[in-house]
């Protein structure tokens, strides 16, 4: 094959200088046009001056030429390295887009005094929503009870870990409870709340109050009191994402290797001991990641609570989501729902940052 038949790749030693100072150029020429928009655009938001924008579309429209810009300049800087960066560049552009503008939007409106209902608009207020919610006692008890809904994901770890125990083991009609056992999975929170909380539950004609009339509870009411309404709220709770849990800890059951189940038999080590010794040891890494991705959907609790209960009896079932939807909802109050969202989201990166450095440790191998 010829020299001229060959496919000519463009390697660093082929990009000249000139070339090399033009993709330098469109970079920081786009950059630049990116950040004047943007300051124009805060300024304008801060009553500083108007440049008569009346929406975010010019900081985007600078945005995708800057990012339309970069990727060019990868091919003219780099070659064919540039052309490979393609593949993932703009993807990884586009989720940046998705994620930073509307954090960056949250922010301004979180330090903003929004009312729906107020025929002021919106006004910035500095750090009023951040001292309303300091010495707001609703949101705090709200707080409070997600600790004791976290808490419960202990005892449903445990409940999960003994059904994966059961199915995992040499049992009459195995597939069948294995999809038995699946089935709360597959209904969303929303069908939960309504056919268990609004009807199996119901006080006057819900057949789980009649059961219960005709064990002795003379006016059974699962959601009248604030222990028993928020119990109800766990036990519902857990019924839908026990399974999940479930599933996890089963699938690591059958990664387990035979062989060391059957050499802790011939040791002497049975039952519990064998448990404790061998199996729970092995399943620590899928038990962790079961329990952190279990917490990650217990801290967005929130549609079994709002369509049951709406956060009563006197807020003794309330979520911090629940609470910050009733904002949105009932109250309008646009700007200090964010707040509250805003500073919910930090509480959860930093307490799940923790746990994974703490899960990374008791996971990590002992020498």
């Amino acid at each position: 094959m010829s020299g001229n038949d060959q496919l000519h790749v463009v390697t660093s030693d082929d990009i000249s200088a000139g070339r090399i100072r033009f993709g330098k150029t469109l970079i920081w020429g786009s950059a630049a046009v990116l950040a004047l928009v943007a300051l124009a655009q805060v300024a304008q938001i801060m009553d500083w001056r108007d440049f008569g924008f009346s929406t975010w579309r010019p900081t985007l429209f600078a945005y995708s030429f800057w990012a339309i810009c970069l990727c060019w300049a990868q091919v003219v800087i780099r070659g064919e390295h540039g052309k490979r960066t393609l593949f993932v560049l703009p993807a990884a552009l586009f989720v940046v887009s998705l994620t930073v503008f509307p954090l960056l939007f949250g922010l301004v409106i979180a330090f903003s005094d929004w009312n729906l209902s107020s025929p002021d608009g919106r006004q910035l207020n500095g750090l009023a929503n951040l001292r309303q919610m300091w010495t707001d006692p609703f949101y705090w008890n709200a707080m409070g009870n997600m600790v004791w809904y976290t808490a419960a994901i202990i005892v449903e770890y445990a409940v999960a870990f003994g059904l994966a125990l059961l199915l995992a083991g040499q049992i009459r009609a195995r597939k069948f409870f294995r999809v038995a056992f699946l089935l709360p999975l597959m209904l969303s929170p929303v069908a939960v709340s309504w056919m268990i909380g609004k009807s199996m539950l119901e006080a006057r004609f819900g057949p789980l109050a009649r059961l219960a009339r005709l064990l002795g509870w003379e006016n059974p009411s699962f959601f009248g009191s604030p222990e028993v309404a928020k119990i109800t709220i766990m036990l519902m709770d857990a019924w839908t994402f026990i399974p999940f849990m479930m599933i996890m800890l089963l699938a690591g059951l059958q990664a387990i290797p035979k062989e060391l189940t059957e050499a802790s038999r011939v040791d002497g080590a049975t039952g519990w001991k064998s448990f404790w010794e061998v199996t729970f040891p092995l399943m620590l890494p899928v038990s962790i990641t079961a329990i952190l991705i279990r917490i990650i959907f217990k801290l967005k609790l929130a549609d079994i609570v709002i369509n049951v209960t709406s956060g009563g009896p006197g807020g003794a079932t309330d979520t911090v989501t629940s609470f910050i939807f009733r904002e949105y909802r009932d109250r309008s109050n646009v700007g200090y729902g964010t707040m509250l969202a805003m500073v919910y989201l930090v509480i959860i990166v930093i307490a799940m940052t923790i746990l994974m450095k703490l899960a990374a440790r008791w996971t990590a191998p002992r020498t």
